[in-house]
């Protein structure tokens, strides 16, 4: 098996907005996904194709949780297939740096914006799937790579294990 490794960031910042076609403004308000953390089976997707799915919340590869920034995600990334190899190598050299959110709205509320565009508030919303993009809608989403914890044991290793060797203590 190839090594491990995890992907994470933001997927949605609260009160983060964005403008959507030149007609309106959107931003999703604080908890505005909860209900759907709860109820849904998410799943992480590369650029909104559902033929290449690379986590989901049902098996555990994909983990949600709403803190004060937003919306973290974190999925584990199968080296083993050809999705996981491209997620971790675009996302790895940054080519791919942001991640754009898929939703069904519930529940919003509108602000007619006085002179400019207006803007909608997403309060409640039904989260589909996420997808790493290269140009996502809302550009201060965010997607890096990390090693796991075992990686990073065995590169640690590695690297104290080479200056005992150049010390000639091995």
């Amino acid at each position: 098996m190839a090594e491990a490794k995890t992907v994470w960031g933001y997927a949605v910042l609260w009160d983060s907005v964005t403008t959507i076609a030149n007609e309106f403004l959107e931003k999703f308000a604080r908890n505005s996904l909860s209900r759907s953390i709860k109820e849904d089976d998410i799943r992480m997707l590369l650029d909104h194709d559902s033929g290449r799915v690379v986590g989901r919340t049902a098996s555990g590869s994909l983990r949600l949780r709403e803190d004060a920034l937003g919306l973290r995600y974190e999925v584990d990334v199968n080296l083993d297939t050809p999705d996981g190899q491209t997620l971790a190598g675009t996302i790895s050299r940054r080519d791919v740096s942001g991640i754009s959110p898929s939703f069904i709205v519930r529940s919003e509320s509108w602000d007619d914006g006085g002179s400019g565009l207006p803007l909608r508030t997403i309060t409640d919303a039904r989260l589909i799937e996420l997808s790493a993009v290269a140009w996502p809608a809302y550009p201060q989403t965010t997607a890096v790579m990390r090693s796991t914890a075992a990686t990073n044991g065995e590169a640690a290793k590695r690297r104290i294990e080479a200056k005992m060797r150049a010390r000639g203590m091995m």
